[in-house]
């Protein structure tokens, strides 16, 4: 099994500064780098400062600065923001930046919130009929002269400029949660990412499953799969109940921007109250801790050990928590030195 960091710049207060965030970023991805993962993601956002990342090449590129061997990932792109056209040349040029490092995970985009400022009127089907006819596009125009006639786009015989490092271009990633999302991916030789949030052990085994069934119904390679999920490596069992508690706010956080009901000032979205997260039995902090990758490291070996049986190819530690750096930090030192080398 190969492991990778999933990291943004994420702010719940303004006082937090900006310029410390990136620098908190960057060094989490040089402890990934010198620690042995294979990749480290990043994705897009727009307007939020719950994460901060609004051009994953742009931060991918900032990190190529500052790491040697570690592959580079968006994880991922909002497809329906982008013309193909520049979706190609941007991630062409990132490849030719990083020199061949760059990975292209692509998905629909999940937050009504962009949508409507971004795209208006634009809903979740549509934009991922819009991310299926943009990610099919994106092989051809890297080989060049490529003519589209589509529902969404049409455009005459074009070239990606640059072109990009790698042969065939960066390796695909599609963001999948449904049978017939890992059924495009898969069809069309993609790899697949999947996120079962907060649902547990019986969301991994689903979505496992649809990606097998997905498999077997086509007669092509089998791609790979990755899981990415929440992740806490603590020092003890009372450290686990305070990640566990930190997560719970930080997915009541998530849930209220899902929601989009809430008023956002500056890029920072009115809270729920104490009150309200206590309310929340889906995300509390009892669920947080059965249902996330959290605990003593042994007891996060054995639940990723779980998902290697399952068939899962790489997975992906989700860092992002609302947590002090200190505390992000010193988890992903115990995962890296205390986790991986089990699966060595």
């Amino acid at each position: 099994m190969d492991f990778s960091l999933f990291a943004h710049m994420e702010r719940i207060s303004q006082d937090q500064e900006q310029r410390v965030l990136r620098r908190e970023l960057i060094e989490l991805a040089q402890m990934a780098d010198e620690g042995g993962m294979r990749a480290v993601w990043t994705g897009e956002h727009h307007g939020m400062d719950f994460t901060i990342a609004p051009n994953p090449f742009l931060s991918l590129v900032d990190l190529s600065y500052h790491t040697t061997n570690v592959r580079l990932g968006t994880g991922t792109i909002i497809a329906p923001f982008w013309h193909p056209i520049a979706l190609a040349g941007e991630a062409a040029a990132a490849d030719l930046i990083t020199d061949g490092r760059i990975e292209l995970g692509i998905a629909r985009g999940a937050y009504s919130y962009e949508y409507e400022r971004l795209m208006p009127g634009m809903d979740a089907w549509d934009a991922g009929q819009r991310m299926r006819e943009s990610a099919r596009l994106l092989r051809k125009l890297w080989a060049g002269d490529c003519a589209h006639d589509g529902a969404y786009y049409k455009f005459p015989k074009t070239t990606s400029a640059p072109k990009p490092v790698q042969k065939d271009g960066p390796p695909i990633w599609i963001a999948a949660r449904d049978a017939s999302s890992h059924a495009f991916g898969v069809e069309n030789g993609f790899n697949i990412q999947v996120t079962p949030l907060w649902q547990g052990m019986a969301e991994i085994e689903s979505l496992m499953t649809k990606f097998n069934d997905a498999c077997a119904a086509h007669a092509g390679p089998r791609p790979k799969i990755m899981l990415l999920h929440h992740t806490y490596v603590a020092s003890d069992a009372n450290d686990t109940s305070v990640a566990a508690k930190e997560l719970s706010q930080f997915y009541n956080y998530f849930g209220a921007w899902f929601q989009n009901k809430r008023p956002v000032s500056q890029g920072l979205i009115e809270g729920p109250s104490e009150a309200e997260m206590a309310a929340n039995e889906l995300m509390s902090p009892a669920n947080m801790h059965r249902d996330l990758t959290i605990g003593t490291a042994q007891e996060v070996i054995d639940q990723i050990k779980r998902y290697e049986d399952l068939g899962y190819d790489e997975y992906s530690f989700w860092i992002d928590s609302g947590m002090q750096f200190a505390r992000k930090r010193d988890s992903l030192s115990r995962f890296i030195n205390d986790v991986m080398p089990a699966f060595n």
